[in-house]
């Protein structure tokens, strides 16, 4: 039996897709064995009445050793 723990992250990029990829990235540098990510929201940025750049809150699933 293996146990999973979630840590919620919040992560911002360039696109929905770069953010979600950063808290992948981010989280993998402090715990091991990260098995999914969850998008819980997404927000838009805006600047200058555009989107500057997008927000996620994640919920990371990793497995504890």
């Amino acid at each position: 039996m293996s146990i999973a723990k979630v840590i919620e992250i919040i992560a911002e990029g360039k696109s929905i897709d770069d953010a979600v990829e950063n808290a992948a990235k981010e989280a993998s540098k402090s715990v091991r064995n990260v098995k999914s990510v969850y998008v819980d929201s997404i927000q838009a940025l805006i600047k200058d009445e555009g989107v500057s750049k997008y927000r996620v809150n994640c919920k990371v699933t990793f497995v504890v050793d």
